[in-house]
């Protein structure tokens, strides 16, 4: 039997193993299936069982678009332009800010929703916030658990995973317990830090099986004074095309009744263009990377989508393998 059950409930980590083949479908059974189509939790961003992350360097806002995110969806609200339809059941797992300045931002946010929930690592002080890095871990998340969120946001990895096991073995683990919530029609969105270079930090297998991964950047121009401001870019994005899969520039304020009040418009995309300008120059991919300070997968992205908006001269070879690391 598997360690969650068909109901997810809990179970010993020496159960049995149920060892029965998997079951196929032919293509004419997979056609006449009855499966439920996908609903809209945030459109276009967020959709039942859709699994996202949201990385980006330390203080830049991350828990800020988290927050936006679960309160709109909470809500039947919209945030950044992202629409939700309806209210939706949404648990909000923080595992290191204070429980004060999480209670000063959703003050913030306008009338709180009835199905906004959290679980926060402040105020569970004698058994913790669970490991989800162990089955242990999601067990004990998962344990009595009613009813169940269709959104659960999960902030951050790093507080929220053993940092001994933060590598891609660990990964594997916490990739099959969101793949079950998947499976059970549960979004999440997982939140996480950027390294020095501006990648998410860790490997890079996370993405395999994500539907949406948004990165935060500052923008050129940021000066210290503009305070919570920069830009959000699609790094993937499965199933949004055009106009919705355009970086936008996003800032926070306050109006006169002292709640949130964010600003969004198009975002340009100045290391995008940076780097096509060093490619039109001459260097290649390796080059640029130094030049501008990113990873060799970050130069060999850029210069991708350079070639696929037609920002470059000579278009890439086809087939060209991209770096991993």
């Amino acid at each position: 039997m598997s360690c969650y059950g068909d109901s997810m409930a809990t179970h010993d980590e020496d159960d049995d193993i149920d060892e029965r083949a998997p079951r196929r479908v032919t293509a004419a059974e997979l056609l006449a299936a009855e499966l439920p189509a996908r609903e809209t939790l945030l459109d276009p961003v967020l959709t039942t069982g859709g699994l996202a992350l949201l990385y980006g360097p330390r203080g830049l806002g991350k828990t800020h678009v988290a927050m936006g995110i679960a309160w709109a969806v909470a809500s039947g609200a919209s945030f950044l332009g992202w629409q939700a339809p309806r209210p939706r059941r949404v648990c909000y797992v923080d595992g290191e800010m204070p429980a004060v300045d999480m209670r000063e931002r959703l003050r913030r946010l306008g009338p709180v929703p009835d199905k906004l929930n959290f679980l926060l690592a402040d105020l569970n002080t004698s058994y913790g916030i669970p490991d989800l890095g162990t089955l242990q871990g999601q067990r004990r998340l998962l344990r009595n658990w009613g009813p169940w969120p269709d959104l659960l946001v999960l902030d951050n990895l790093a507080s929220l995973v053993g940092t001994s096991r933060n590598g891609a073995d660990c990964w594997g683990t916490v990739q099959t317990f969101l793949m079950v919530l998947r499976r059970r029609r549960m979004a999440v969105l997982v939140v996480h830090h950027a390294n020095k270079t501006g990648e998410q930090r860790g490997t890079s297998r996370r993405e395999d099986v994500l539907d949406l991964v948004l990165s935060l950047r500052r923008p050129a121009d940021y000066r210290p004074s503009h305070g919570a401001r920069f830009e959000i870019h699609f790094d993937k994005a499965r199933g949004l095309h055009g106009d919705a899969a355009k970086p936008i520039e996003a800032q926070l304020g306050t109006d006169d009744a002292g709640r949130a009040c964010w600003t969004w418009q198009p975002a340009q995309d100045g290391e995008l263009q940076r780097a096509a300008q060093l490619l039109n120059d001459g260097l290649n991919p390796l080059q640029v990377a130094r030049a501008l300070g990113l990873s060799k997968s970050k130069s060999y992205r850029l210069r991708d989508r350079a070639g696929e908006l037609g920002l470059l001269r000579t278009p890439p070879l086809a087939g060209e393998a991209v770096p991993t690391a």
